[in-house]
This record gives C-alpha cells, sequence and structure tokens, in this order.
C-alpha cells in the first residue's frame, strides 16, 4: 500500500514538473512569436530583407500548431484538475487572436492581433505558473 502512495505522487511530481516546463516554453515561444512578428515587420518594410523566410506562411501556421498543443496540453489539463479556467480561456482568447492573424496575411493587421495574442497566451502560462501546485 505505502508502495502504491509513494509511486502516485511521485508520477504526480513529475507530472507536475513536465508541466511547468511546458508553461515555460509556452511563455518563450509566445516571446520569440512577437520577436519575429515585429522584426519580420522592420526587415521587409524598411530594408527590404528576408521577406521570403519571414513572412513563411509554413512558419506561422507550425507557430500557431505548436502554441494549440502547448496551450491544451498546459491550461487544459490545469483547468481540469483544479477547476481554474482563467488561465484556459485568457490563453484561448489569445490564441484566436493568433489564428485570426494568420487568416488576416501580412501586414499590419496581422501584427496588430499577432501581438497582442501573444501576450494574452504568455499572460496565461505566466498565471498557470503561479497557480500551479
Amino acid at each position: 500500500m505505502l508502495y502504491y502512495y509513494i509511486a502516485s505522487v511521485a508520477m504526480r511530481d513529475a507530472l507536475l514538473s513536465i508541466r511547468d516546463r511546458l508553461d515555460g516554453v509556452g511563455v518563450f515561444l509566445s516571446g520569440l512569436c512577437a520577436v519575429h512578428c515585429v522584426l519580420g515587420l522592420v526587415l521587409v518594410t524598411f530594408l527590404g530583407l528576408g521577406g521570403g523566410v519571414l513572412l513563411s506562411p509554413e512558419i506561422h501556421r507550425a507557430g500557431l500548431a505548436l502554441a494549440v498543443v502547448i496551450g491544451f496540453v498546459t491550461l487544459g489539463i490545469s483547468a481540469l484538475r483544479h477547476g481554474r479556467t482563467g488561465p484556459a480561456v485568457i490563453g484561448g482568447l489569445g490564441i484566436a487572436l493568433m489564428a485570426a492573424a494568420v487568416i488576416a496575411g501580412h501586414g499590419p493587421a496581422e501584427a496588430f492581433l499577432t501581438i497582442p495574442g501573444v501576450a494574452l497566451v504568455a499572460f496565461a502560462h505566466i498565471r498557470n505558473l503561479r497557480h500551479a501546485c
């Protein structure tokens, strides 16, 4: 009986550690996305550099897919486990803005949707980390 209790505590701690790491990755990727968005606008608009790579739709779709997967795993599981839906709702709104940016295409509209979207996703992951138990 004691063995099963110790094993379940160890498994819970391992899963929480993985979730915390994924929340950290979510914050990092959100920041990286914002830098990519601003840097892409500056380099392409003012210098005419990197348009083929920085504005590639595949990069944006892959980033959105990654945000959805990490958000679902970390924010969704936490909401189910603790009943705190705030981070999941905030992250979902951020991902919706990011999806709208992918649909909007390149230009200022994309930046005006992406930057608040990734800020909301990062904020959701930070709230999730602070309320982890």
